[in-house]
């Protein structure tokens, strides 16, 4: 009995346990069921054909020139409208402004020392790039650079010279003021310059930066001046002899009854001093003097008179029947340079000519030509030396 009463228990405790099993099951199913009854209602469930995201918008470009390329090479292009942007024209001056929507624009060209033709361009992106239309001039700013050289007196007329970024000279008006126009930014010296005069100062430099320059003014001093004198000696030749003065300034100047001379007004300098008078010669002939802020006498000089002398000149006459007379030429150099001195034709038969033109401590070399009647003339003779003492 009591092994039957335990089987019993057994059977029951099996029972239980399948029915806790189902139960447990059961509301494994019921949770689940609820979960996807949740997500359901909250998200909903999205059926059909899958789709992909929107291709991007397509964009465009705006393209252009500045010429001359000094001023488009590196000038800042500025885009504003449907879109701000900048760019820098290349060494050639071309600029792009690329990824562009459509939409309008404006392009603007800036360049320090530049402006710009037309200044700004419109344009309207539909569609297309935009690689034709958009070019513009750049053209230089030029400015003046003006002063006064004072006093007026001594201005008046003189002569402005400008170095440096470019190089060019100006006259001071009769107020002493001048101006240099059209010059590009850089720096410049400006230095005046009047004989007889200094100024202060010396030179200026001065710099164009976008703007006029004036007032690069100067003040002018006479300069001082001094003289040259001598005498020529004996009177005899020294007495109105003319002396040519020649070098830093030159003047001439007819001796006194004594064979004084002298040149006043002189600026420092180096000078040549040379006398003439017809029928003398002179020892130096010339002399070379410096003046260096003083007067320098004594530049003197010793006459002689010159003998005189003539070359008389003979030939053979010319075998040609035909041969109605010679020409007559000379040189200082042998073989050649030949200058005819005989004013006319020496007519035949005579075959003789003197030359009375001469001068002392001179060679000269002579030849002569036959001339036909048909005025053919022929090569030159022989030379024919001739040393004046």
């Amino acid at each position: 009995m009591r092994l039957r009463k335990n089987r019993i228990q057994e059977n029951r405790l099996a029972r239980t346990r399948q029915v806790i099993s189902r139960l447990r099951r059961a509301l494994l199913l019921t949770v689940t069921l609820a979960t996807l009854a949740c997500l359901w209602g909250c998200s909903g469930i999205v059926s059909g054909p899958t789709t992909q995201g929107a291709a991007p918008p397509q964009t465009y470009s705006i393209s252009g020139t500045i010429s001359p390329v000094a001023g488009g090479s590196g000038a800042t292009v500025t885009l504003s409208g449907a879109a701000n942007a900048t760019s820098t024209a290349d060494s050639s001056g071309n600029f792009t402004f690329s990824g562009l929507a459509n939409g309008t624009y404006t392009v603007t060209p800036t360049h320090a020392g530049y402006t710009f033709n037309p200044s700004s361009l419109n344009v309207t992106v539909n569609g297309a790039n935009i690689n034709t239309g958009m070019n513009f001039t750049a053209t230089a700013l030029t400015f003046n650079l003006s002063g006064t050289i004072s006093p007026a007196a001594a201005g008046s007329g003189a002569k402005v010279t400008l170095s440096g970024a470019a190089t060019t000279t100006t006259t001071a008006d009769s107020g002493g003021n001048y101006t240099f126009p059209g010059l590009a930014n850089g720096t410049y010296a400006v230095t005046p310059s009047r004989t007889g005069y200094t100024f202060n100062p010396s030179t200026q430099t001065a710099t164009v930066t976008g703007a006029n320059v004036t007032g690069v003014n100067f003040t002018a001093q006479a300069s001082p001046t001094f003289s040259i004198s001598g005498t020529i000696s004996p009177t005899t030749g020294g007495s109105a002899a003319t002396v040519t003065l020649s070098g830093a300034a030159p003047a001439t100047a007819i001796t006194d009854g004594a064979g004084n001379y002298m040149f006043t007004g002189l600026g420092n300098g180096i000078y040549t001093v040379t006398p003439t008078n017809v029928g003398f010669a002179f020892a130096p002939a010339t002399q070379s003097v410096t003046v260096s802020s003083a007067n320098v006498p004594g530049v003197n000089f010793t006459a002689s008179a010159q003998v005189t002398h003539s070359v008389a000149l003979t030939w053979i006459a010319s075998s040609t029947p035909t041969v109605t007379g010679y020409n007559v030429y000379r040189s200082t150099v042998s073989g050649t340079a030949y200058v005819k001195i005989s004013s006319s034709l020496v007519l035949a038969p005579l075959v003789s000519y003197t030359d009375a033109t001469v001068l002392n401590s001179t060679t000269y070399y002579y030849v002569t030509t036959a001339v036909d009647a048909s005025n053919v003339e022929s090569a030159f003779s022989n030379e024919v030396a001739v040393a004046i003492p």
